[in-house]
């Protein structure tokens, strides 16, 4: 992928303190990953307990089912801090910077709206956040109430090593993808889908976060299709990176390593095959409209 060319965001806060990161693959160098363990256990447990999906929307993203306790405080906003230096730092403060490239001009054309910058906190092994606490074993996720995507880079080198679906277009979309749930956020979806999830039973409630995570894997899939007519950013085997990345943190599958078995009803996320399907949906035409998986006949 080609990223070196964009533009970095300005509304990145690294509370990461001194550390340099680790290095994208290839570039040697080494970080703290993820418990594997841990996110299984959290998994379970979110599946088990049956979190409110609220928690799922706000909280915890991509790997684990659980996530932050939600807490109704207003959206706070810091002013940025000086700009990531190392590698993987001013990796994902170029793909920020260039969600917001994107985003900026599509949202207004496609779906009459505004779009807003979301900020982005980058944190080492547990932080605040406007909807709870922060851990990585969380995974990256996005927190409506004060609109702002947390994530531990170290998460990536748990793609590469643990789930072999690394590449930086790979993480570019992780990233994209909770920039997407901003988008639903602008677009007033999320507080529409959290105010009906208050009044149906669980399984409604978990169909309902499957939708707004295919949602998500869409818009990821609509700013890649955008950023690559712009800036032509997209690489041979880039396109193989994001789907491998899609279908390693399905539902099924992570269910299937997990407890040995499938419970479509838990499903929060939806499965491999739908991330893929939906990513590819968008990354076709890069049209918002058809991202619609609320009004879809199938998922």
């Amino acid at each position: 992928m080609r990223w070196d060319d964009f533009r970095t965001s300005e509304n990145v806060e690294d509370r990461r303190g001194s550390g340099g990161g680790f290095r994208l693959p290839g570039g040697g160098g080494g970080g703290r990953g993820l418990g594997l363990g841990t996110i299984v256990v959290l998994g379970l447990v979110g599946w088990a307990l049956g979190i409110d999906p609220r928690i799922l929307i706000g909280g915890a993203e991509m790997l684990s089912g659980g996530g932050p306790s939600v807490q109704q405080e207003a959206p706070r906003r810091t002013g940025p801090s000086a700009p990531p230096t190392d590698q993987m730092g001013r990796f994902a403060a170029a793909i920020l910077g260039n969600t917001e490239d994107v985003w900026s001009k599509v949202l207004p054309e496609q779906a009459n709206r505004p779009y807003r910058n979301p900020r982005m906190v980058l944190f080492s092994g547990q932080s605040n956040s406007g909807c709870g606490f922060a851990q990585s074993a969380m995974g990256p996720f996005y927190c409506p109430l004060d609109e702002t995507v947390y994530i531990d880079l170290t998460f990536f080198e748990e793609m590469r090593t643990r789930f072999r679906a690394g590449g930086d277009f790979a993480y570019a979309y992780v990233i994209a993808h909770e920039v997407g749930h901003h988008v639903e956020n602008v677009m007033g979806i999320l507080p529409r889908v959290q105010e009906i999830q208050r009044r149906v039973d669980r399984r409604e409630a978990n169909q309902l976060s499957v939708k707004v995570e295919l949602m998500a894997d869409c818009l990821a899939g609509v700013w890649a299709f955008h950023s690559n007519q712009r800036w032509k950013s997209l690489e041979e085997g880039d396109v193989e990176e994001a789907m491998n990345a899609a279908s390693a943190i399905g539902d099924d599958k992570l269910q299937k390593q997990a407890q040995g078995r499938v419970v479509p009803d838990s499903f929060t996320h939806g499965s491999s095959a739908q991330r893929v399907r939906w990513f590819m949906t968008g990354l076709k035409g890069g049209d918002v409209r058809r991202c619609d998986t609320f009004r879809a006949e199938q998922l």
